[in-house]
């Protein structure tokens, strides 16, 4: 969120720095996998964050040729469609609830029988009940985003400061003057609090001003198939787990969801239950050599959607808690905050998303409205 939004604001011709405590973009977005799942992933009671999620898929494919074209590399933002696989007759039973429901809403949706599935993927085990197709929800190489967002960043005249976290954030009067650093001062008009699950970390903010966001722990790993004869085309979603197959021929197999704070410990618990749930949808992973595991924490907010906009206080924005939705909802956050900073206009469909909605925070804060200089922390 922090590069997208410094790219945005540095194509404006405002003068942008980004503070991150290691290298840019090696937090949650590295940790992830990518899925733009708008679809597949709502939930009853999610009603109106899917409004926003399928706005930001649908700026997906433009916003990832205006990056790949920024930055001069792929991003691989790829179209196959995702699959939802039923290995049990429960599970079918309990799918075919959650289609019916997503069906309800309007989504692009397609019941398939087990053979179906399988003629789209081979590699899935004989004998699976049922499946879900759904062809708008895609997916975008992490990786290669975070890359290109900050090889964007710096090519249209932001200050990346890599390895230079921010300790505080100095308030006076109920206004944002700075940011301070090891280094020391910088002076700010606006900051924007992109920190994703550290942004309760940064001192300085009253803690009445404090988003109400948490880690949430999240262990993957990733296989390495054939990328000349993948196991897997699309993106899978099994019971308890996906599987995400990357043209270099990574398949990565996530994610956990545990509530354990900033423990970034791999367990074999975490890490038996993704590799099980992933051979008893594709038997084929078994010899699969394992590249990579790793631990992401996923900023959690209160009811699980992202806080953006005024945080009540003056000239510092809010642009987190977007949960397991961050890779999807990148291009909107990117655009709306960049604006908001630009012109003091929040857009509609951000209303029900400010940090307001938990009653910490005061309405009635300013972005800035054009003030020339712009600081985000992370």
């Amino acid at each position: 969120m922090g590069l997208g939004i410094a790219w945005r604001l540095a194509q404006a011709n405002c003068p942008v720095t980004v503070y991150d405590r290691a290298e840019a973009g090696r937090g949650a977005s590295w940790a992830a996998a990518g899925m733009l799942a708008a679809a597949v992933e709502t939930e009853p009671g999610e009603e109106d964050l899917l409004a926003l999620t399928l706005e930001s898929q649908r700026m997906w494919p433009r916003f990832a040729r205006e990056l790949e074209t920024a930055a001069g590399v792929s991003v691989d933002y790829r179209d196959e469609g995702t699959l939802v696989v039923a290995l049990t007759r429960d599970d079918a039973a309990q799918l075919r609830h959650t289609y019916d429901f997503q069906k309800s809403l309007g989504l692009e949706l397609e019941w398939l029988s087990g053979a179906e599935a399988r003629h789209r993927e081979p590699h899935l085990r004989p004998g699976v009940p049922g499946a879900v197709f759904s062809p708008r929800d895609h997916q975008v190489e992490n990786r290669r985003l975070v890359r290109a967002l900050a090889t964007a960043a710096r090519s249209a005249g932001a200050l990346l400061r890599e390895r230079d976290p921010v300790r505080e954030l100095e308030v006076g009067g109920r206004r944002i003057t700075a940011v301070l650093t090891d280094r020391g001062r910088d002076p700010a008009d606006v900051v924007i609090l992109a920190a994703g699950a550290w942004s309760r970390e940064i001192a300085g903010i009253p803690p009445a001003y404090l988003p109400p966001v948490r880690p949430i722990k999240g262990q993957m790993l990733a296989l390495r198939m054939d990328p000349l004869a993948p196991l897997l085309r699309h993106v899978i979603w099994i019971p308890r787990g996906y599987l995400v197959p990357r043209r270099d021929g990574r398949l990565v197999v996530g994610g956990t969801v545990e509530e354990r704070g900033f423990d970034d410990s791999l367990t074999a618990g975490g890490l038996l239950a993704l590799l099980e749930g992933a051979w008893r949808a594709v038997p084929g992973i078994e010899e699969l050599p394992i590249l990579e595991t790793w631990v992401g924490f996923r900023p959690g907010s209160r009811d699980d959607a992202p806080m953006l906009g005024p945080s009540g206080i003056d000239g510092l924005v809010i642009a987190t808690g977007h949960h397991r939705n961050g890779i999807l909802l990148t291009p909107l956050t990117v655009e709306a905050i960049s604006a908001y900073v630009l012109t003091g206009r929040l857009p509609a469909s951000l209303e029900p998303f400010t940090p307001e909605r938990f009653g910490g925070s005061r309405a009635g804060s300013k972005s800035g409205n054009g003030r020339k200089a712009s600081a985000e922390a992370r």
